[in-house]
């Protein structure tokens, strides 16, 4: 009888299925959380792809409306009734009229499969601007504008990335009757 209690002991014919069966529980645990980051990491890359794709959007546009002077013409503005019908960030600057429909100048070959949505504030600031390093007080006159552009992600995916841009401008004029 005791040999027969000490052969069931020693009896592991299950114990390697067990054994198996809970490496495989952690190879797969393993996998799904390796599958889960790379999925993560994919969706992340992507989203980085979208807003930096916008920004680059957003900033050509200033950068195409900067050498058109026509743009600058302020017989195109129209007068801004509404304060409050500005943008919120410009809100609390001195605008008196916008542009709605500056002409871009691209180089060629380059396109847009949406064309960022650019707009041109005339403010009603005067005076030189700071930190110059020179005095053109005399025989210089000044318009300050703030182009504001929102760009959008150029690929057609269902998470559409904007960004905006927005810049600051002053317009030196020189005086007819010139010296100082």
């Amino acid at each position: 009888m005791t040999m027969k209690a000490n052969f069931s002991l020693r009896d592991q014919s299950g114990a390697a299925l067990v054994v198996a069966l809970m490496i495989m529980i952690v190879l797969t645990v393993i996998a799904l959380a390796s599958s889960f980051t790379s999925i993560f990491e994919i969706k992340l890359s992507g989203n980085k792809r979208g807003i930096t794709d916008a920004f680059y959007a957003a900033d050509a546009g200033v950068q195409a409306v900067l050498p058109v002077i026509t743009n600058f013409n302020t017989s195109n503005f129209t007068l801004v009734q509404n304060t409050g019908s500005l943008p919120q960030g410009l809100r609390n600057e001195s605008i008196d009229s916008s542009f709605s429909a500056p002409a871009l100048s691209l180089p060629a070959g380059v396109n847009f499969t949406t064309p960022p949505n650019v707009t041109i504030y005339h403010t009603t600031k005067t005076g030189a601007p700071r930190g110059l390093g020179f005095g053109a007080t005399g025989n210089m006159g000044y318009e300050y504008y703030i182009i504001d552009a929102i760009g959008r992600d150029q690929l057609d995916t269902t998470l559409i990335s904007t960004c905006q841009v927005r810049e600051k401008v002053v317009r030196f004029i020189p005086n007819p009757q010139g010296g100082n």
